[in-house]
């Protein structure tokens, strides 16, 4: 395959760092609540974010690091604040539903995704990439149709649930997050794409960190107390999260946003083999067929050239 598909690989393990993640957050959210769960990932992640800059650093040579301009600052405090922003909204619609279908709704931000990068970035996908955009999509549909029924009305009623409106939102914010990293690794105009993709983690999860760190101090101190306190279980959260943004980073540097998110769907059959085995929860045959179509939508994505 050759350097041409290694965004795949790296987008593979992102996806399966990011389920992870979210099902240790899940175990924190009871204790330490949405933006307290939110906080874990940014500053317990900041000390794995930063030894991977140091090893990226130091394995190209101790180079200068890219200098910081407008741009790069600009898409970084938008992709940043999407961050906060959707991660707090998956972790509130994970409580509404079970853990892969709360997982499930975030994803038509893979459309969401598409248009972003289209408009703010000019990346293109091709009728073969929207295809099977459209397939994972109707995967997702699927597998959001309430399980006692299977008509339309009932998806459209689905679609209304409070657990739908927060993924949509989680969605469209994690979208533009994602355009936003891509768009700050750019900017940066720097040879090594894996060293950009990691200067752009570590000024993202600082500015993360205090943002949302000093807004607990100053109005949930215990909160930030709790999450301190919660560092055996934080410390998973944390470093899988910066493993993950690593990978996301470095894969959305390399390709179109599209491509990536398209393929980082995979990460719902992880959350699917969590649910059996950690939280013991079952899915219906139609929600089944629903990640068939998924996987469907993703090989599309990877088999472009």
């Amino acid at each position: 395959m050759g350097w041409a598909y290694a965004w795949v690989p790296i987008t593979i393990a992102a996806a399966l760092a990011q389920t992870l993640r979210n099902a240790a957050q899940r175990h924190l959210t009871a204790d330490l609540g949405a933006l307290g769960a939110t906080l874990v990932r940014f500053l317990y992640g900041m000390p794995f974010a930063l030894a991977w800059l140091l090893i990226v650093w130091l394995a190209l040579g101790r180079g200068a690091l890219p200098p910081v301009n407008p741009s790069f600052l600009l898409w970084t405090v938008v992709a940043a604040l999407s961050q906060i922003a959707a991660t707090a909204l998956l972790l509130r619609c994970m409580e509404e539903r079970n853990f892969a279908l709360g997982v499930a709704y975030t994803k038509t931000e893979i459309i969401q995704v598409a248009v972003f990068g289209l408009v703010l970035l000019g990346d293109r996908v091709s009728v073969i990439g929207i295809a099977s955009i459209a397939v994972a999509t109707a995967g997702v549909l699927l597998v959001s149709v309430p399980p006692d029924t299977r008509s339309l009305s009932a998806l459209a009623k689905g679609w209304a649930s409070r657990a739908a409106l927060l993924g949509l939102g989680s969605g469209a914010a994690f979208g533009m997050a994602a355009v936003g990293y891509r768009g700050a690794a750019l900017a940066l105009q720097t040879p090594s794409i894996v060293l950009a993709a990691a200067y752009s983690l570590v000024w993202a999860q600082s500015f993360q960190t205090i943002l949302l760190g000093g807004y607990l101090v100053w109005r949930q101190r215990t909160i930030a107390l709790a999450v301190l306190q919660a560092w055996r279980v934080s410390m998973l959260a944390g470093g899988m999260g910066a493993l993950g943004s690593a990978c996301w980073f470095t894969a959305m540097a390399m390709q179109p946003v599209a491509r990536v998110r398209t393929l980082g769907l995979i990460e719902l059959c992880f959350s699917y083999l969590v649910s059996q085995r950690v939280f013991r929860e079952r899915l219906s045959g139609a929600e089944v067929a629903g990640f068939v179509l998924l996987a469907a939508g993703v090989f599309g994505i990877v088999a472009l050239r």
